[in-house]
């Protein structure tokens, strides 16, 4: 951070930031890109990977890489969850995938309307 940095100096973005990112409650309707930051985010992601055996389920692939690698794993929402908790947080609306299929493929059918 600059200078001012813990100077006593207010935050230019306000409470209401400060209490959308300590906010981390499932059920609340928070911003989804809070959800992401959360230990049950964690938590849930590590799941479907064991789950998924770490294996790509879009092309097989095994998911060994350190991000940004083509082979690094990505939990993907087999339907967008577009800011709905309930999607969101269900277990059988993720799937792993690679960050290769995930920044190409997967992107490219949701631009086009096809998921």
């Amino acid at each position: 951070m600059g200078k001012l940095a813990g100077r006593g100096m207010p935050s230019r973005l306000g409470k209401e930031r400060r209490r959308l990112v300590s906010s981390s409650d499932p059920e609340r309707g928070h911003r989804s890109t809070n959800w992401l930051n959360t230990a049950a985010w964690r938590r849930l992601r590590e799941k479907v990977l064991l789950r998924d055996g770490y294996i790509c389920q879009q092309t097989g692939v095994a998911l060994v890489g350190k991000h940004p690698a083509p082979n690094s794993p990505v939990v993907d929402h087999k339907i967008p969850h577009r800011g709905d908790a309930k999607l969101f947080w269900d277990e059988g609306n993720l799937q792993s995938v690679s960050k290769a299929w995930h920044d190409s493929e997967k992107q490219s059918r949701e631009k086009r309307g096809l998921v």
